[in-house]
């Protein structure tokens, strides 16, 4: 199971990387419609932000501290930089996963997430669902927007 979520991991937000690398520029990343009302930016912040917490704070005791709106509202951010961020996240979960054993993804996840309890593999697992389903809506902007 570790292998497989380190591997899926490091895949996604290595894809991520490189779609906020495609937008035109770096104004388009941060552009919205009516239709479409997160950026390209704000999806990837919203992905930063998310697997920090779940991952890197709840799992890791990272230390990382939240600010879900920010993930929504910030704008203009350089791609250096998010790019920067995203390689921060992957060492983040990579460092948390390996530190996991085998008896710690079964066991129930910190933290009640949805209003019920489940096991850590299950809410990686989801997490990883959650990362492929914004990689998909990030990949959609871009199309439209540039």
């Amino acid at each position: 199971m570790k292998t497989a979520l380190l591997k899926l991991f490091d895949l996604q937000l290595t894809k991520l990387s490189t779609e906020i690398s495609l937008y035109a520029d770096e104004d388009a990343l941060w552009k919205s419609t009516s239709s479409v009302p997160n950026s390209g930016g704000n999806l990837c912040l919203h992905l930063i932000g998310n697997l920090n917490h779940f991952i890197g704070a709840t799992l890791g005791n990272s230390g990382y501290i939240r600010h879900r709106d920010d993930e929504f509202s910030l704008k203009g951010i350089a791609i250096k930089q998010l790019k920067a961020q995203i390689e921060s996240t992957k060492q983040v979960i990579k460092k948390t996963i390996e530190s996991l054993n085998d008896t710690d993804f079964d066991k129930t996840y910190p933290i009640t997430v949805f209003g019920t309890e489940m096991t850590t593999t299950y809410f990686l697992i989801h997490l990883t669902g959650h990362l492929n389903y914004h990689l998909g809506q990030l990949n959609y902007h871009r199309r439209l927007i540039c």
